[in-house]
């Protein structure tokens, strides 16, 4: 049994800490949001976005950082990208030489960055650090459904540590060295969702949208490649896997945004409609940016891109997709 202290109360983060309450681990999961946190003391539960679901008594909840990491060493941030570093800049008051960090933000920070070099950054190069991520819908996860996910990490003792602990009966924890493409995975998929959210508005069939995962992949690859990622992450767990979930299943807030933009809504309703944030608005700036500073092909996330920036409509995207010059499939 560990102590875990997660930072970040919306639907990952709230069924994280559920999942790890479930395995047997003392949980004390964190918000800054005083008002959240007075409900769900209440409540005993996260009745905003994830209702009806009770935490156990080894979740406790608080908002109050600095005995929240003085509770537990081991810190799960479970923010969204934009504000990972501003919560670490928070962490950093508390940090001590006996904590250790992970994350299960997918996306990248508001400059660019890959997340590791973020927490690198602001806490040292000597921190053991990790992230979390996979095929996982947060209402699944906290329902207790069997669900498969990876932590990928520099150090592989540190990443079995972290799979041991977060592993139970239902949630099954693989491990991977490859940091940079578990990253790039659970960031770039959000852009591909926005694609194949659009092409099922617009009403274009399982054909495209096969196509759109499967070019999707090469893309992803592509970059991964460029940036010194292992070509097989992207074929596991926190590549392939994490992208059909993300670009099939509505549950998948990228993807209804898609669909919302398909089916004529503007760029701001579809959004607000959402609720919630979709990472994959700012990541697609940001995967654009980075593709074309490394001259990768990155042709979906170019038509994403430029949607958002209100340069083409849907149908435009399409057409330039289905137009482009003819080439052999091979070699991603």
């Amino acid at each position: 049994m560990a102590q875990i202290a997660v930072l970040g109360a919306g639907s990952w983060g709230t069924a994280l800490a559920l999942s790890l309450a479930n395995g047997g681990h003392d949980v004390l999961l964190w918000s800054n949001d005083a008002e959240q946190v007075s409900q769900m003391q209440t409540k005993r539960e996260n009745a905003y976005y994830l209702p009806g679901i009770k935490f156990l008594n080894s979740l406790q909840v608080s908002n109050d950082l600095a005995a929240t990491l003085k509770f537990a060493k081991l810190v799960l941030i479970v923010v969204p990208s934009h504000a990972f570093k501003s919560v670490l800049n928070q962490v950093k008051l508390f940090w001590t030489e006996q904590h250790q960090l992970i994350w299960a933000t997918k996306g990248l920070d508001e400059s660019g960055n890959l997340l590791h070099t973020i927490a690198e950054q602001v806490l040292g190069t000597h921190v053991a650090k990790a992230i979390l991520s996979g095929p996982s819908f947060a209402i699944e996860v906290a329902q207790g459904l069997p669900t498969a996910v990876a932590i990928a990490s520099p150090s592989q003792q540190y990443a079995g540590q972290l799979a041991a602990i977060f592993s139970h009966n239902l949630f099954r924890v693989y491990t991977s060295s490859d940091i940079v493409g578990a990253e790039l995975g659970g960031a770039v998929k959000n852009v591909l969702a926005i694609a194949t959210g659009i092409s099922d508005g617009l009403g274009y069939g399982a054909n495209a949208r096969a196509a759109l995962v499967t070019r999707g992949l090469a893309e992803m690859m592509r970059l991964g490649l460029a940036m010194s990622a292992k070509s097989e992450t992207f074929t596991g767990l926190t590549g392939l896997g994490d992208l059909v979930l993300t670009c099939t299943d509505d549950k998948s807030r990228n993807r209804r945004f898609g669909l919302a933009l398909g089916r004529g809504e503007s760029l701001k309703d579809a959004e607000k409609n959402i609720g919630q944030v979709v990472e994959g608005i700012v990541t697609a700036k940001h995967v654009h940016t980075l593709a074309t500073k490394l001259n990768v092909d990155m042709p979906i996330t170019e038509q994403v891109y430029r949607l958002l920036q209100e340069q083409c409509s849907p149908q435009q995207a399409v057409f330039e997709l289905l137009n482009r010059r003819l080439k052999s499939e091979s070699g991603f």
